[in-house]
């Protein structure tokens, strides 16, 4: 967040209470980036030593980090660091699965993650993406929004395509899995869960925000050349344009950006 601020970016975050956050999204998380959230004391063992395993083989580079260890690094840490930063990340996620419990872990972690270019919470991403707060989301638009988590700078939740759409679709169908073999229910053991609700009718245009170009599919607009023809022009007047170049047409949409998994 301080980096987007100091960048002249600016961040948006709005901090929302887990009971008012739709619980599809709270599942799309569990689906998305820790399975066995409720029932890990922080850290998810197995998934450390295949992520060990897989790197090591030259794989695609993946994080064992669970989500108790994500938030811990959001919170208090900082992204890179290597073992010092990872040494540190530990001793915070022992603290906070001791003194906040599970409940308290998710809220933290749904209102720190980044969803976009100075998007942090699944609040504000939800406002950026779909035009409504994270209050009543469809299974859908909670699965495109976990599935930004890993890489927020490089995807959009708005009319993905590539790795994006297919990760976000099989996110999709894990929510119901989610829900039917109860993998949230320590989130909500003692409290009432939220009451699924369809989302309201987006009526008005989402405000644009830094780095919306990852979630546009439109071409860029013409490339305005008459004062740039006109100076060349006056220094070359002899000049002709290269063979098949035409600076009058649109310039070409921008390039999707490749996806690569890295949730350390």
């Amino acid at each position: 967040m301080l980096g987007d601020i100091l960048g002249g970016r600016g961040a948006a975050r709005d901090w929302v209470p887990i009971t008012q956050i739709d619980r599809d999204m709270v599942r799309a998380a569990i689906a998305a980036e820790d399975s066995k959230f409720c029932s890990h004391h922080g850290f998810d063992y197995e998934a450390i030593e295949n992520a060990m395993q897989r790197n090591a083989s030259g794989g695609r580079i993946r994080g064992g980090s669970t989500i108790s260890q994500q938030t811990a690094k959001n919170a208090f840490l900082w992204q890179n660091g290597g073992y010092v930063r990872k040494g540190l990340e530990a001793w915070f996620t022992f603290l906070i699965e001791n003194l906040w419990g599970k409940r308290r872990i998710m809220e933290v972690y749904l209102n720190l993650d980044e969803t976009g270019i100075g998007t942090y919470g699944v609040n504000a991403g939800a406002q950026r993406y779909f035009g409504h707060d994270a209050s009543a989301m469809t299974a859908t638009e909670a699965a495109r929004l976990a599935a930004v988590f890993p890489l927020p700078k490089k995807r959009g939740a708005v009319a993905p395509q590539g790795f994006t759409r297919r990760y976000g679709n099989i996110i999709a169908g894990r929510i119901a899995v989610v829900g039917r073999n109860g993998l949230d229910s320590c989130i909500y053991k003692g409290a009432v869960a939220p009451v699924n609700k369809a989302p309201p009718t987006v009526t008005k245009k989402v405000r644009p925000l830094p780095g919306e170009e990852f979630e546009s599919t439109k071409p860029l607009p013409p490339l305005d050349t008459t004062e740039a023809d006109q100076s060349s022009a006056e220094s070359e007047p002899s000049a002709a344009p290269a063979p098949g170049i035409n600076s009058t047409e649109p310039t070409a949409p921008p390039e999707q950006n490749g996806a690569s998994e890295n949730s350390s």
